[in-house]
């Protein structure tokens, strides 16, 4: 049995957090840039809090509140997530999902939910209301916390305002304005680093992941990113888009019908995402600095930044981002990227 680690880049802050413990807030949130691994911070923090036996404020992972955390049935833990989050974990049937009725006229139950639902909330009514199991803390683990809805938020918001006794609320966000200002303020703030190069490097390549360099540039220097990415069966740099910038570096239009054939059945997120990591590539090469997502591509980015227009690759840029609330949708998947693909090169050519 071992207990839950932090990562090699979130130890000093772990302990130095931690071995303040006699003063702890009665609410944390904890956030940084996205795929740096806030959630394994945030769980290995709730065990080393229920731990009974920390070593240097961290959990030991040899005590009985460890092999509890270990086995995931510590009484004194609860976890507040989506339930299409839940799914993905592997909780059995997402707990809430699967006793929800089917909806009117149809055969199949409703789909998970996205958001964090005030149920949710109102269910650890009576958890707070209980002894805690060992006479030690009781840690409500909630992430991740944008997906509260304004309902939901509030009826935290109203447990924050009168929080339970021995009780820590650990929320976990990629970036707090977009969380309730109200709910912000009823927490302190615990914002984690992004590793530095050589340790994120160090660490992916520990995992089996090559070209490291390559797949942190991908990720944005995000570590957790980077390996997501690398496990996907998917190159750091994908080749439709090395095929998109070809042209454009020559000042030519690419066959946007047959990339668009090469976008229809990749997920529309995933490739909206590969565009506007383009697209911020594009504007550091603009300005003269090196790109940050797609080195591979760096010197016909350039040339493209050369020729385009800023005011243009702005507001395509910004354009690229309201088609993420379209990204779900059940629409034409070709005729979307067909759309994207010639409104990105058309601004990219003088």
């Amino acid at each position: 049995m071992s207990a839950p680690q932090f990562l090699p880049w979130q130890l000093e802050t772990a302990r130095n957090w931690l071995g303040n413990r006699e003063r702890f807030a009665h609410a944390w949130l904890v956030h940084g840039l996205a795929g740096i691994g806030k959630l394994d911070f945030a769980v290995a923090a709730a065990a080393s809090l229920l731990c009974e036996t920390p070593q240097d404020g961290l959990a030991c992972g040899h005590c009985a509140a460890c092999a509890w955390f270990a086995s995931g049935n510590h009484p004194d833990l609860r976890r507040i997530r989506p339930e299409a989050i839940a799914v993905e974990e592997g909780a059995e049937a997402a707990e809430q999902a699967e006793d929800a009725e089917p909806v009117a006229g149809s055969a199949s139950k409703r789909a998970p939910s996205k958001e964090i639902r005030i149920d949710q909330i109102r269910a650890l009514e009576s958890w707070f209301n209980t002894a805690t199991h060992r006479g030690g803390w009781r840690v409500a683990l909630l992430y991740p916390a944008h997906a509260l809805n304004v309902v939901s938020a509030n009826a935290l918001l109203k447990v924050l305002e009168e929080p339970p006794p021995h009780t820590v609320f650990l929320l976990v966000a990629d970036a707090p304005d977009r969380l309730l200002p109200t709910l912000v303020s009823r927490c302190r703030r615990l914002p984690l680093p992004a590793p530095d190069a050589d340790t994120a490097l160090q660490w992916l390549r520990a995992q089996n992941v090559e070209p490291a360099r390559e797949w942190l540039a991908a990720g944005g220097g995000a570590p957790l990113a980077a390996l997501r990415l690398a496990q996907s069966g998917e190159a750091a740099c994908p080749p439709w888009l090395g095929q998109m910038v070809a042209p454009l570096a020559q000042g030519q239009s690419p066959d946007v019908g047959t990339l668009a054939e090469a976008l229809e059945k990749v997920p529309a997120t995933d490739w909206i995402d590969a565009l506007q990591r383009f697209y911020t590539d594009l504007m550091l090469a603009a300005a003269g600095a090196p790109v940050r997502y797609f080195p591979a591509l760096g010197a016909g980015v350039a040339q493209v930044a050369a020729r385009a227009r800023p005011a243009r690759v702005a507001e395509a840029a910004r354009w690229l981002t309201r088609q993420r609330a379209l990204a779900t949708h059940p629409l034409n998947a070709k005729l979307f990227a067909h759309s994207a693909l010639q409104r990105v090169v058309l601004s990219c050519l003088a």
